[in-house]
């Protein structure tokens, strides 16, 4: 009877924290790289847009001779 339960296939508590346990540091080394790179996206998503403006600037410019006075937003 003892053999029996021993065949029984399936993990041991330990097998299942020492997993749990190395997710768990993957996902801490994880999360800061993951912070870093939405930050570095944010940065060149900003970069993009100032570059956008300025073309958009600089296309009045070339129409109207002059640069717009005030840029009016409508919200």
């Amino acid at each position: 009877m003892f053999n029996k339960l021993r065949s029984k296939k399936g993990f041991t508590l330990i097998e299942l924290l020492i997993v749990v346990a190395i997710i768990g540091i993957l996902a801490a080394i994880a999360i800061p790289q993951f912070s870093s790179y939405r930050e570095k996206a944010y940065n060149s998503a900003s970069n993009s847009d100032v570059k956008n403006v300025k073309t958009g600037l600089e296309a009045f410019m070339a129409d109207n001779q002059e640069y717009p006075g005030a840029l009016n937003y409508d919200n």
